[in-house]
């Protein structure tokens, strides 16, 4: 089992904006996770989608892992600093954030484990969900 990662750091994309992305590819095989992200209208996509490639350039070169048997382990995307500027205004500057985000892919060439959509805590009694 061998994997291999890309991580794009101070991308700037909103890492909100960049986790709407995440449960579209997770799991799925590379090439699929390619077609998904080439044809989302989201700007954010054309980012990942180059990350996503990286990653399997590296697992391709690095570790001589076949491109075609490679599935999206893990994506993360993470908070990055936010540029700040000054709009000058008549009573007061207005600051403005402008968000970074760092999105890490991670390869394999094993089959993802499904996990539970469930997120963790014990089972609730007498609710319907």
């Amino acid at each position: 089992m061998a994997e291999a990662h890309a991580i794009a750091r101070f991308v700037r994309v909103s890492p909100w904006k960049a986790r709407r992305l995440v449960p579209l590819i997770r799991g799925k095989p590379v090439e699929e996770a390619l077609a998904i992200l080439q044809f989302t209208r989201l700007r954010a996509a054309g980012i990942v989608r180059k990350v996503v490639q990286s990653a399997a350039a590296n697992a391709e070169h690095n570790h001589d892992l076949d491109r075609e048997r490679l599935f999206v382990q893990a994506v993360r995307v993470n908070q990055g600093p936010a540029f700040r500027r000054l709009r000058p205004a008549t009573r007061f500057p207005a600051i403005i954030r402008r968000p970074t985000s760092h999105i890490t892919v991670v390869v394999s060439d094993t089959t993802p484990i499904r996990r539970s959509t469930r997120r963790g805590g014990r089972a609730r009694k007498g609710r319907n969900r």
